[in-house]
């Protein structure tokens, strides 16, 4: 992943045979987790925060052996809450977009 100045993060990966989900395709859930580290990756530039709340949508799958780009931004920040957002996009167009809320740990 790269790590921009504005705070935003962009990367990629290329699902293999053992993320399948449907047969030649991605699971969902490996598209999750790829968005979730994204978002992470975002917020601990700032500060140590877990995901309290997650929400995907779907939008076309991945298939198995093509790059997925992942993009992923802060949104904004209230206190020890903040909210992010991030896409997954393939060869065909939109994969999955996705939204989370982080609680910063308090130390």
């Amino acid at each position: 992943m790269e790590l921009r100045d504005d705070g935003s993060v962009s990367g990629s990966f290329t699902p293999a045979a053992e993320l399948q989900g449907p047969p030649g395709f991605a699971h969902g859930g490996i598209v999750a987790t790829a968005l979730d580290e994204a978002m992470s990756l975002c917020v601990h530039q700032q500060t140590l925060a877990f995901t309290a709340h997650f929400e995907m949508d779907l939008h076309g799958p991945a298939p198995l052996g093509t790059e997925v780009e992942l993009e992923a931004r802060i949104d904004r920040r209230e206190g020890r809450k903040i909210w992010a957002s991030a896409e997954a996009l393939g060869e065909a167009g939109v994969v999955a977009t996705a939204s989370a809320l982080f609680v910063e740990v308090q130390r």
